[in-house]
């Protein structure tokens, strides 16, 4: 048993895949490569569907994974922005195989 958790550790596919479990996760990077940088209310318009609450733990979920940048302005009024990561922006090749794939099979 321990030789396939071994296996899972070393595999970059799963490795990448957890990263993504949530069920807001991809979305929201999606949202995210579409600007180079968005307010909460703005993403949260993007993705009606998303809890305030939802949306801030998950978030700081891809904030703690490296994925997203969280920007605060102390202005008045304050506010903060997000934006991804040099390393999540590299997923847009991603989302292109993707759209390609959805393109010719959906």
């Amino acid at each position: 048993m321990e030789d396939i958790n071994e296996q899972e550790k070393e595999c970059p596919v799963k490795r990448t895949i957890n990263l993504f479990q949530g069920k807001w996760n991809l979305r929201i990077i999606y949202e995210l490569s579409k600007q180079e940088a968005l307010r909460f209310g703005a993403l949260k318009r993007a993705i009606p569907n998303i809890s305030n609450t939802v949306l801030t733990s998950t978030l700081k979920e891809l904030e703690n994974q490296g994925l997203v940048l969280r920007k605060q302005f102390n202005e008045i009024p304050p506010h903060v922005e997000y934006s991804l990561t040099e390393s999540a922006k590299e997923l847009d090749q991603v989302f292109q195989a993707m759209r390609d794939w959805g393109n010719k099979y959906l």
